[in-house]
Order: structure tokens, then sequence, then C-alpha cells
């Protein structure tokens, strides 16, 4: 869902807002009311009724959507006061603009329909802990070989660690990196 925008105005930016659990959509909808450019890109998900299964449109990033405006003009407090609209994604100087391309990006792949999904933004170094399979419930850091994404699981007493292959979507953020990275000569292939 976008709403009519002009790329040419070199003050507009895009910016991501917070929104309240499950507001996504009303607050979309209060934004093309108002007349404030937006974009909340979909998806299409299976949903399983007692008696039906029927195709839904639910938001891709659930929690966010993106404004385009200047961001020095009013138009930060018209988005602020739509009911669902928490706050701009920012730090202590305030909004933080999107780059046009990775706006761009998110509506070409839509627009192509290639499947795609969401996955939380993990880096290596992140300490995560494994979700799913023979593995779930082991804690590492994550770390890359090549190509692939492995778990180290460090033993900080003997200063040796071990790695095993994980797939990405098998793991989750844990929090606070715990453990130092630490290389190790010796690994044990998955």
């Amino acid at each position: 869902m976008i709403h009519n925008v002009q790329t040419q105005d070199f003050d507009w930016r895009w910016y991501a807002v917070w929104t309240r659990s499950r507001q996504e959509k009303v607050a979309a909808e209060m934004l093309s009311r108002l007349g404030v450019h937006h974009y909340l890109p979909l998806k299409s998900e299976l949903r399983q009724w007692s008696d039906r299964k029927q195709p839904v449109e639910v938001p891709l990033f659930t929690g966010y959507l993106f404004v385009f405006m200047d961001p020095l003009k009013d138009s930060r407090l018209i988005v602020l006061k739509v009911p669902g609209i928490v706050a701009f994604v920012g730090n202590q100087t305030g909004p933080l603009p999107i780059p046009h391309k990775e706006i761009r990006d998110i509506q070409t792949v839509l627009a192509a329909g290639s499947n795609c999904s969401v996955q939380p933004f993990l880096k290596e170094g992140d300490h995560v802990r494994v979700v799913r399979g023979a593995l779930a419930g082991v804690e590492g850091t994550l770390v890359r070989v090549n190509s692939e994404s492995r778990l180290q699981i460090s033993i900080d007493m003997i200063r040796q660690s071990l790695t095993v292959r994980v797939s990405p979507e098998d793991v989750e953020s844990v929090g606070i990196n715990r453990f130092p990275s630490i290389r190790s000569k010796r690994s044990c292939a998955a």
C-alpha cells in the first residue's frame, strides 16, 4: 500500500514509524485520509479458521510502516497524532531517514511476487539460541565461515571453541554478546 509519492522533492525522506500492536493498517488508512505519503508493505498469508483457510494481507514488517515527508515541516507532529502510531524510529537526535533505494528494493521484491520472508537482523558476533531442530536450546555466537552461518560454542577456561553449521532461520538473538570471539584451530563439521 503506497500513497502517491513524488521522489523529486530533495528535502523529503523516508522514515519508519512504530505502531501499536496490529495497528499498521489502521494507521496507514488514517495517514491516507490526512494526505500523508506512506508505504505499508503487505504480504499474503494463508490463515486457518475453524471452517476454512483464507489468504489474508498482513504487514511485512510487524509493528512498522514508512512515511515520506520533509522532516523540517510540521509533518512529524501530524504523523505522531495519528491513532496507532507510537513514535518515529531514530536516536536521541530524532528520526533517522531510510535511503530511497531500500524502500524501492522492498517494492521491487513485492511487485515481482517473489517468495520472501522477514528474518531477524543477525550479524556476526551476535549471541544466539537455536530454536528448532536437534540443537534447539543450544546457545553460542553467530560466526561466518566462508559463506556459511555457524554457531560457535566457546569454553573460555580452556580457550577453545567448537563450531557447528546452522541455518539463520533456526536461530534467534539472545541479546548482549556475552562470549568473546575466539578463533579456534579446531572445529567440528556438521
